[in-house]
Formats: C-alpha cells, sequence, structure tokens
C-alpha cells in the first residue's frame, strides 16, 4: 500500500506545511491589524489631562448643581453601586483601595469601582453555574471522576473571582514599569529645567510635554502634577496625589524631596540630580541583573522550541526517505 505523500511520524508533509501556513499568515494579518489600528497616545493623554482641568475647575469655581453634574454623570455607576447596597457589599475600605488601584492602573475614571467589586460578586456566579450545568447536568465530560470534577469547580469559582484582581494589578505593574524607565530622564529635565528658572508646575510641565511621546505614562502622571500644581490651595497635596497614583518607591522618594524642598527652601537641582544619579544606577543594576539570568531562561526555549526545529530540519528528510523505503518495501 502506497502513501499518499511523505509523512513525520505518522502526520502528512502537506497537511503540517498547510497548518503552519495557516498560522504563520493569521500572525501576518494580525501583526498589519495592530500596526494600523495603533492608536495616538498623545490624544487619550490630552483628554485625561482636559478632564482633570475641568474637574478641578468645577471642583473650585463651579456651582453646587454643575458640580454635581459633573460628578454624578454615569448613570450606569449609579444603578451597579444601588445593586451593591441593597446587597450590602461595599464597603469604604474596599472601595478606597480599588479606586487607588485604578488610579495607579492609568484609569481616572473612578465609578469603576463599582463594576470591579460587582465583578468578583457575578463572575464567579455565571462561570460557576455554568461549569456546574455542564460537568453535573449535561455530563460533559463522562470520563472525569468526583475529584477532576470538583477541583475544576473550585478552579473556575476561585479564578472567576480573582480575575477583576489579577487583571486590575496586571496593569497596575505595567504601568509602574513604564514609569520607572522614563523617571532618570525626567528627573535629568527636571534639573535643567530648575537650573534654568522655571518654576516647578511649569517644570513639570515641559517634562510631561518633553516626555510625552517617549513615556506617554510618566507624562500623564507629570501633566496631572503640573495642573494639580496650578489649581490645589495646596502644592502638598498635588505631590501626594502624584505618589498615591504610581506605586513606586522611587516616585515616593522624588515627592519626598519635593515636598521637603517646598517647605525648607533647599536647592531644588542639586537634590534632583543626586536622585536622578540614584535611579540611573539602579537601572543599571536591573539591566545587568537581567543580562545575568538570561542564560538560565534561554535554556527552556532552547530545549522546547530551537533543537526539535533543528532535529526535524536535519532528519526530517532522512526520516522521509527512510518511512517511504519501509512502505514500499
Amino acid at each position: 500500500m502506497h502513501a499518499a505523500g511523505p509523512t513525520i511520524l505518522g502526520f502528512d508533509v502537506v497537511w503540517i506545511a498547510t497548518l503552519l501556513s495557516a498560522v504563520a499568515t493569521l500572525a501576518v494579518l494580525t501583526a498589519i491589524y495592530a500596526a494600523t489600528t495603533v492608536k495616538d497616545p498623545m490624544a487619550r493623554r490630552v483628554k485625561a489631562l482636559n478632564e482633570r482641568r475641568e474637574q478641578l475647575k468645577a471642583g473650585i469655581v463651579a456651582s453646587t448643581n454643575k458640580r454635581k453634574k459633573l460628578t454624578n454623570k454615569n448613570v450606569a455607576a449609579d444603578r451597579v453601586r444601588g445593586f451593591l447596597s441593597n446587597f450590602k457589599m461595599i464597603q469604604d475600605d474596599q472601595l478606597k483601595k480599588t479606586q487607588i488601584k485604578l488610579m495607579q492602573a492609568g484609569i481616572r475614571a473612578k465609578d469603576l469601582a463599582f463594576f470591579i467589586i460587582a465583578a468578583r460578586f457575578v463572575l464567579p456566579l455565571v462561570i460557576g453555574t455554568a461549569v456546574v450545568l455542564a460537568l453535573y447536568v449535561f455530563d460533559f465530560m463522562p470520563d472525569w471522576g468526583a475529584f477532576k470534577r470538583y477541583a475544576v469547580t473550585a478552579g473556575a469559582l476561585v479564578g472567576s473571582y480573582k480575575a477583576p484582581d489579577i487583571w486590575l494589578k496586571n496593569k497596575v505593574t505595567k504601568r509602574s514599569h513604564a514609569v520607572r524607565k522614563g523617571l532618570p530622564d525626567a528627573l535629568d529635565l527636571l534639573v535643567i529645567c530648575a537650573e534654568a528658572g522655571l518654576t516647578v508646575d511649569a517644570a513639570f510641565g515641559r517634562v510631561a510635554k518633553e516626555l510625552g511621546k517617549a513615556y506617554p505614562e510618566l507624562g500623564d502622571e507629570f501633566g496631572l502634577t503640573a495642573i494639580e500644581l496650578g489649581f490645589l490651595n495646596e502644592r502638598r497635596q498635588a505631590f501626594e496625589n502624584l505618589a498615591t497614583r504610581v506605586d513606586l518607591e522611587a516616585i515616593r522618594g522624588v515627592v519626598t524631596t519635593m515636598i521637603q524642598t517646598e517647605k525648607y527652601g533647599t536647592p531644588l537641582a542639586s537634590a534632583l540630580r543626586v536622585l536622578s544619579a540614584e535611579f540611573r544606577n539602579e537601572r543599571m543594576m536591573r539591566a545587568e541583573e537581567k543580562a545575568a539570568r538570561l542564560p538560565a531562561i534561554m535554556t527552556v526555549p532552547l530545549i522546547l522550541f530551537i533543537l526539535p526545529t533543528l532535529f526535524i530540519v536535519i532528519l526530517g528528510p532522512a526520516s522521509c526517505s527512510i518511512s517511504d523505503s519501509f512502505i514500499n518495501s
């Protein structure tokens, strides 16, 4: 009996090549879509800054009715808040922590905290019910034992409950890393602006404008700080808000330095120059640490992906010939 074509480990080579071509085509189309639909981060950042400026203006000069309209304009959030209040699921500490996490993730809508809290209740209910119906009612996996069914159900419940917190924590971590990368350059620019005679709020605004394209997250935070320095009654509060919005020890050090400079009148440029040198050395040490870990990290991809591909390229034609010889004999 003759084979329809060459095979590798019993699989048709033509079928494998077709599948790999489809995967490659999908990857190319995805890359083209991502490249053509990329959004300008500056437009979103400018919109957020304008919204923050309007909120500060409303808090200072707007009438009571207009202020209430600006702060309570989300009808859906009011409904979710009422739903959570009926079930006694809103706690002030929990709500405040969630709102702080949202600010650290770069999400300025505080009303989204109600949706995060509601998702912790709704997702386990929906996903858990679906898993129970699939496994116990419709018998979706008849070969599974009682322990495996229980483990999958428990994992679905716990995972769906933790999913909003994991998503939020992931966004906070990514944004913190992005801010950390540009912090030494931002401090260098702050030193230059301070030595040039600019005020603190003007220096923050200038740094936000210059670093907005290279580091949009850092430019966003510095831009908000510049706006708050111009509108808030206490400048100390603007710096403390910056430390609250960014979950980084380095930012807290910068904020402490700025507050002490404002309070005691110490030279701002020299203090920022020392901080910039420390953060730059810290960034270099992290890069050296990653470079030292690289050989150990590359071992797993080398074994799983590179070596099998190399073996297929070298031994594939020979194995096809040997398989065809055995089949034809």
